[in-house]
Order: structure tokens, then sequence, then C-alpha cells
């Protein structure tokens, strides 16, 4: 790859770097309204089918687009031009077999998914959810041969559009559900719908690409089938496992939680609100996480293994960059959260419910950072199969845990059940790390002194401002929005200002960020009397 090339992939993996964190603060944020306005039994209908929905998108987004991108660059360096009857005709063929057959399994088997789950009314809802596989290998074969041919564009903005319509017409639907006092049960089935209005509109953008770049001729080679079933059924499942980290998490809470809580104790009515209540902590988990990673994953297109080779100590710079902001990032989220949550619960979500295992599920923000970060580095120097291997062990711990955990501590286990097996993700993937890279010495790199001192500083702040506060009536909403703003702007101000100030960065590490010339003039005023 020459340097223009390499330019164009690097500012392409960085525009669909962008998509994905525009595309993942919408998918947490539409799900703060939709609480409101459903109440945390509507909350937990739509969590009981996002999983499904959610793996059905990652498979068109990163799991088959990979695989269908690298058979595409591996055919043209082989000199053999993809055409219809080689390349578009097969590989369509291969992905309607493979989703077809999820969806046969999942409309066949709705009925018992749902007894399985512990609530035999989202039987339909499970069924209509299979139809959005059918759809599944118009998106994911026009992705992967534009992202084969470096246009990453189209994929970009096909995420954006399939997102902003999935987050329109959910809080549509859960507005007039609310209105018109419609059965709660619909709002699963408008979670489908918008799902597959999403997906359309992401096949309609990408067609316009196509029909525009016209990547394909007119030739006619072999069919190498045992290849392309070989990379799509492997390639394909393995590189999507390695963007579901929090959704396997949801997926065990999916089957295990309810059936859990009823072992608890709880009425069918009581486990579906606490199941309601316990998922409260996922938007914000999953927003603490785009924020604990999104600088460190800006850096991961310029890891591969070949530069390693090539440059190995900038690679082991950029490395221990992106670990570290992932770090230092994610504990200040994570403690900043925990230390204003009740706030932050009436705030989003009306009331003080949960907050007490809600603050045991939070600390999940720093474990599952780590975990992100590490397995894009572990993805990008080409070790994609440990990383999802790790990913179905945590998968294993979760299901497992909730089942010993949830019927002795009701959701409060289920949030340690959360947090131990994103602990066992991270320390897999940080073990990992250190056989494959025995020279990052990674742990030792964390200033540790700065990163106490941060933490104790911001938490000490945020105490004093809470404890003047007190003496005031926020009775309104609107007045607990303004002073959650507040505090959560300027404690993670006083964070990041003491990480700079201690020394927790290098002037070589602040350089890579935005704003750099500023960042580095706080750091080096910090000996200065």
């Amino acid at each position: 790859m020459d340097g223009n090339e390499s330019n164009k992939f690097v500012k392409g993996a960085l525009l669909l770097t962008l998509a994905g964190l525009i595309s993942k603060v919408l998918s947490a944020g539409y799900r703060i309204p939709l609480q409101n306005l459903t109440g945390d039994i509507g909350f937990y209908i739509y969590q009981q089918v996002y999983p499904i929905l959610g793996m059905a998108l990652v498979l068109s987004l990163y799991g088959f687009p990979s695989a269908i991108s690298k058979m595409t660059v591996d055919l043209k360096a082989q000199g053999i031009n993809i055409s219809f009857r080689n390349f578009y005709v097969p590989i369509f063929s291969i992905l309607f077999c493979i989703n077809g057959a999820i969806f046969i399994f999942l409309l066949f088997n709705a009925d018992s998914i749902a007894v399985w789950v512990g609530d035999a009314n989202l039987a339909n809802i499970y069924r209509f959810a299979a139809f959005i596989f059918l759809l599944l290998p118009f998106s994911a074969l026009i992705r992967g041969v534009l992202q084969g041919s470096n246009y990453m564009k189209p994929t970009a903005y096909s995420q954006v559009g399939e997102q902003l319509v999935r987050v329109c017409i959910i809080i549509f639907a859960a507005v007039f559900i609310s209105v018109q006092g419609e059965t709660i049960y619909k709002i699963g089935n408008a979670a489908v719908l918008a799902s597959i209005a999403g997906m359309i509109t992401a096949i309609f953008i990408l067609s316009l690409f196509f029909i525009k770049h016209k990547p394909y001729f007119h030739e006619k080679n072999e069919i190498p089938w045992n290849y392309y079933v070989r990379t799509l059924v492997t390639l394909g499942i393995v590189a999507a496992l390695n963007h579901m980290i929090l959704l396997v998490i949801q997926f065990a809470d999916t089957f295990t939680l309810v059936p859990s809580l009823k072992e608890y104790g709880l009425s069918q009515m009581e486990s579906m609100e606490a199941k309601g209540i316990f998922d409260r902590g996922q938007p914000l988990i999953q927003l603490g996480t785009v924020l604990g990673s999104s600088f460190a994953l800006a850096l991961i297109p310029t890891i591969s293994k070949e530069k390693l080779q090539k440059d190995p100590d900038t690679i082991y710079h950029y490395i221990r960059s992106a670990l570290s902001f992932s770090l230092y990032l994610a504990i200040g989220a994570t403690i900043g959260l925990i230390s204003i949550f009740p706030e932050t619960n009436i705030l989003l979500f009306e009331n003080e419910k949960g907050t007490t295992s809600l603050r045991i599920l939070v600390t999940a923000i720093l474990l599952c950072s780590v975990a992100i970060t590490g397995s894009s580095i572990l993805h990008g120097l080409g070790y994609m199969k440990r990383t999802a291997a790790f990913i179905l062990i945590a998968l294993f711990a979760k299901w497992i845990l909730n089942q010993f955990m949830v019927p002795f501590w009701g959701i409060t286990g289920g949030a340690i059940a959360t947090v131990v097996s994103l602990l066992v993700l991270s320390v897999l993937v940080i073990l990992e790390l250190r056989r494959k890279l025995p020279k990052l010495r990674y742990i030792e790199q964390i200033n540790w002194r700065s990163l106490l001192t941060a933490s104790i500083g911001m938490t000490v702040y945020l105490w004093i401002i809470d404890y003047l506060f007190s003496f005031t009536n926020l009775s309104s909403r609107i007045e607990l929005l303004v002073y959650v703003m507040f505090i959560a702007i300027t404690g993670a101000i006083v964070y990041i200002l003491l990480l700079i100030r201690t020394g927790a960065f290098s002037k070589k590490a602040l350089s890579m960020l935005p704003f750099a010339t500023f960042f580095i003039r706080l750091h080096s005023g910090r000996n200065t009397k």
C-alpha cells in the first residue's frame, strides 16, 4: 500500500470511527426519553428485543462487511476482478442462506424463546424481528464491497442515516403509545419496525453509492465456494463478536434476569419492572464507554502488525497512549457518575429506583472501556479470534453468574454479575496484550500517583458542590438538569486539569489530542512558579 492509499485508508477508518461514535451516542440517548414515555415496563419490553435487533445491526455493519471486504481485497491482489457471476451472486446466495436460517429459526421458535426469557407475550415481537435478517444480505454485501475498494463514506453515511431513522420512529412510537394509551407491548413491535425501516434507509444510501462507483466487472472466473463460505462464516462471526461486548452482556440478561428475579421472589410484573429499572444502566454505560474509549479508538487505525514490525517504537507509543487515555477517562467518568448518580437517576428516569444497584452497575464503564480498547488493539494486530473467544467467555460467565446471584440479591446480583464478567474479559485482554507485546509494559506506564490525585481531587470537589447545593430545593427537572450539567462539566474539568498538571500525560501523547497547544501549555506550566 503506497502513501496515498495508506492515508486514504486511515482517513476512511477515522471516518468510520466518527460515524460509529455518533451512532452509539444516538443509540444510548434515545433510550432515556423512551423510558420516560413508556415507563420501566415499556423499557423492559424494548430491552428484551433489542439484543436480537442489535446483533442483526452488528452483523450488517461490521461482521459480514469485514469478511466481504477482505475477500474483495484478496481477489484484487490475485488479479481477479469481481463480477456479478463470480462474486456478487454467490456471496449473496451464501448470505441469504445464513440469514434465512436465522429467520426461519426465529419465526418458528418465537414462542419457545418467549417462554425461555420469562414472558410469553413477547412471542409475536420475536416473530416480527425475524424479518430484519432477510434485509441483512443486501446492506452487508454492498458495504463490504465498497469498503474493500477503500470507499468508507457509504458505510459511514448509511450507518448514521440508519440510526437517525431508527431513533425518530421509536421516539414517535413511544409518544403515540403514551398519548393514546395503547398496549405497552406495541413498543416492541415499533422497535422492530424502526430497525427494518433503518436498514431499508441504509440499503437505499448504499445503493446510490454503488450505482455511482460501479465496483464490478463483466468477467467469468471460477467461483471459490469453499473460500467464500469459510470466510463469511468464520471471519464474519468473529468480526461481529468483536463489536458485541455490551450486546452479549445484555443478551445474557434477556434470557436469565426475569426467570432469576422470579426465583428471588418477585411476581411476573415486579420482575419485568425490576428488569426495566436494571436496564436504566445500559444507556449510561454506553455513553460512558463512548467517552472512555473514543480518543483511544481514534488512534487504532494507525496500528497494524505490519507497522509494528517496521516501526515498533512508534506503534508501542500509540498503543500505550490508547490504553492510558482509555483508563484515565473511564475512571473519571465512572467515579463522577457514581458520585452524582442519585441526581442523575431522578433527572433521566424521574425517580431514584435502583440507585444502589445501578451505582454498582456503572463501574462497568471502566471495565468495558479497557476491554473495548484492548480488544480493538488486538484486532488491529490480527488477533481477532482470540478476542472473540474472550467475549464468549464473558458471555458464559455473565450467564452463569446471573443464575447464581440474582435469585439471592435481585438486580444487585445482576449488577455484580455484569461487573465480574467484564472484569474477567478485561483481565484476559490485558494478559493477551502483555503476551503478544511483551515490551509494551502498559501497567508500568500509568502514572498512578497522578491518577489517584485527580480522582481524589474530583471526588472532593463533587462532595463540596453537592453539600453546598443540599441547602437549595431543586424542585423541577429543569433545575436538576442545570445542576447536573454544571457539576458534571466542572467536575470533568477539575479531573482533566489535575491529570495534566500532575504529569499523567507526556507532551507527545498530548500532541495527538484536539487543542493540543492548550494542553501542552498546561503541561509545561506545571513545574513553573
